[in-house]
This record gives C-alpha cells, structure tokens and sequence, in this order.
C-alpha cells in the first residue's frame, strides 16, 4: 500500500472510473448533448451517519475537475431521511458520469458509519471502545477505514504491517506463548521497532496466567490481551461470565480486547465486563449500503 494515503485513494478512484466508464458512458454521450448544463442534489433516504463525501468530491474532480460539489453537512454528521445535504454543478455528462461511483462509495461508508455509531451507542455509559478489523473489501480498506472513524469507532492495525498481532496459529507454530513472543520482542528490537505494539490472543484463562507470567518477568513485552470467544451464546442467552472474570483476572495490566459474537444486541453486555475495546468484523464485512439518492436536473 502507498506510504501516501491521499495517493493511494486517488489511484483508486482512477482505476474504479476505468472500470466503469471504460472508454466511454456511451448513454450519455447519446442522449446529452455536449455543454448542457447540470445541477444536482444528494438526498438521504433514511437514517444515518454520513461518511464517504469527501471521498466523492474527489470523484467528480477527477472525471471534470470544473465540477463543483459542496455540502451542508461533514463526515460524521447524523442525517435524517429526506435531508438534502449537498449539491453537485457542472456539465451534465461530467456529473452523470461520476454519479455512481460516488454514491457507491459514499453509501458503502455511510453504511459503516451507521453501524459503527449505533454500536458505539450501545455501549452505554461503559469506555469500551468498538474496534473494526482487517475483514474490509479488498482494495476498499483506507475508505472502510475512515467511515469507522466517522461513525466513532476505533481503527485496529491497518494491515500487517503496523501491529504484532499473535493469533493461535502464530502460538501453535512458533511453540508456545513464551516462545512466540520470545520471538515477537527479539524483532521488535531486531528492526529497532517499539512502537510497534504486540497482542496476543488467549481463549483460556491457563493462557491468560501464562501471558500474565512471562509480563511479569518482561515487563513492557506485551501491549495488549485478545479475549477470544470469551463472551459465549448458550440456551438461556449471553454469558459474559468468562470475559468478566478474564477481565477481572488482567487487572489493568493489560488493555482487554473482546472479540467474537459481537452483535448490536450483545455489545451491552460485553462492554459492561469492564473490556477496553470490543472488535468488531461485521462493521466492515456485512455491509448495509445507507440508502443515498443524486437528483440531477439538467439545463
């Protein structure tokens, strides 16, 4: 991924135009003829936190940049439906041509947005924070990324690259939890890395004491504790007794993280065992496009 993220999203508008318009919208440039002027509106058609606008100013710069786009409300703003928040002027082929892609991405975001805001509410009067993960559309993780953050959320590592998350198959392959990180603070070193911080995903409380031991004796060598499936469905509901007690068991030595059946519904009760941050795949993985319309008037 380019070190420059505005680069990389730029490149990434270019190459969804190319695949859209190809070499042509041959539609419009049958039906409207050169010159003739467009003004458009984007209006929500149902509830939700917007993100992606930005995203799509810089797709109608891209097909013309005499394209003006302006808005009354940001990133991260709450919408109701029926709201017109923005407008859209220029040449009408230019504005038709960017249409869809623009409303693609900013429905994707708003989508996100929208969940992640409703989950942050969920969690009460609880600190908890709601995490995303690495379960993004490929190509699409910058842009699902920031709508995270427009709807509240907290971004995890963005790829590979910038955390030493230690999952089981990391533990079962290096030989252990000392071991594996033995190995993850020898590279940390070896790269002159620190700020890279590690976190080490536990399923049981024998591997949480064992993280808690070798912490103990490396102070500093661990960041941050995954609780795995900890918070589990049964007959009768939801039982967070595991998670509390995991929790409990950490006492602030560690920042907590949750994971697994995370839902809208569960969060309550999760956040309020006391965790630092709750991870969530759906945010980005099960997408419900925010239902976003552009009204063009043309001449």
């Amino acid at each position: 991924m380019s070190s420059d993220p505005d680069a990389f999203i730029r490149d990434l508008i270019k190459t969804a135009l190319a695949e859209d318009v190809g070499p042509g919208d041959v539609t419009t440039l049958a039906t409207i003829p050169a010159g003739t002027p467009a003004q458009a509106y984007f209006l929500a058609k149902a509830d939700g936190v917007l993100s992606g606008l930005e995203i799509a100013r810089l797709v109608f710069e891209a097909v013309d940049p005499s394209v003006a786009v302006s808005y009354t409300l940001a990133d991260g703003d709450a919408v109701i439906a029926g709201t017109r928040f923005g407008t859209v002027v220029g040449p009408a082929r230019s504005v038709l041509v960017g249409e869809r892609l623009a409303l693609n991405l900013m429905q994707r975001m708003s989508g996100i947005a929208t969940a992640t805001r409703r989950m942050v509410d969920a969690t009460g009067p609880h600190p908890a924070r709601i995490l995303d993960t690495r379960k993004t559309a490929p190509g699409l993780r910058l842009l699902d990324k920031q709508a995270v953050i427009h709807g509240g959320g907290v971004n995890h590592r963005i790829g590979l690259y910038d955390m030493i998350l230690i999952k089981d198959n990391h533990i079962a392959a290096a030989g252990g939890i000392d071991a594996v990180l033995d190995a993850a603070n020898a590279y940390r070193k070896q790269v002159d890395r620190r700020d890279l911080e590690v976190e080490i995903e536990t399923r049981t409380f024998a591997e949480i004491d064992q993280v808690l031991g070798y912490l103990a004796r490396h102070p500093g060598s661990v960041d941050r504790v995954l609780l795995d499936n900890m918070a589990r469905r049964t007959e009768a509901g939801l039982d967070v007794t595991m998670l509390a007690e995991a929790v409990q068991r950490i006492d602030g030595r560690l920042r907590t993280e949750a994971s697994g059946n995370v839902t809208l519904e569960t969060v309550p009760a999760i956040a309020a065992t006391g965790v630092d941050f709750i991870s969530s795949g759906a945010l980005t993985h099960s997408v419900t496009a925010l239902d976003i319309s552009l009204k063009v008037q043309v001449g």
